[in-house]
């Protein structure tokens, strides 16, 4: 069984950074991509940003320039610095992790979530 468990976030003031963090553990074989998403009181959830295994990496337009997602392989853990918050940043946000683990030897691929940690941004 795969997990996912996050820290940071919290109450920043707008032009303020937050940074989150992310581990998986578990009975991991691999993971393809982890990443980023968020959801705001009465909207659908969103993404923020993916990074593959490989290091490529996707933004959402309007977090481009000021939100940077990074990655420790080796530590199954992803990033994301927020610089220059915004008060619509404000949301509850998710990480995601995509891969394969094993289950008696036998490889199955999982797509999991967090937990959410919220991120609010005073005006």
């Amino acid at each position: 069984q795969v997990q996912l468990v996050e820290s940071g976030g919290g109450l920043v003031q707008a032009e303020g950074s937050l940074a989150l963090s992310c581990a998986a553990s578990g009975s991991i074989f691999s993971i393809a991509t982890m990443g980023w998403y968020r959801q705001a009181p009465g909207k659908q959830r969103e993404l923020v940003a993916t990074i593959t295994s490989g290091g490529s990496t996707s933004y959402a337009d309007n977090v481009k320039g000021r939100f940077t997602i990074s990655d420790d392989n080796a530590k199954n853990t992803v990033n994301l610095q927020m610089n220059s918050l915004k008060p619509e940043d404000t949301a509850v946000y998710y990480c995601n992790a995509q891969g394969v683990t094993t289950r008696h030897l036998i490889p199955y691929n999982f797509n999991i979530w967090g937990q959410g940690t919220q991120v609010t941004v005073s005006s």
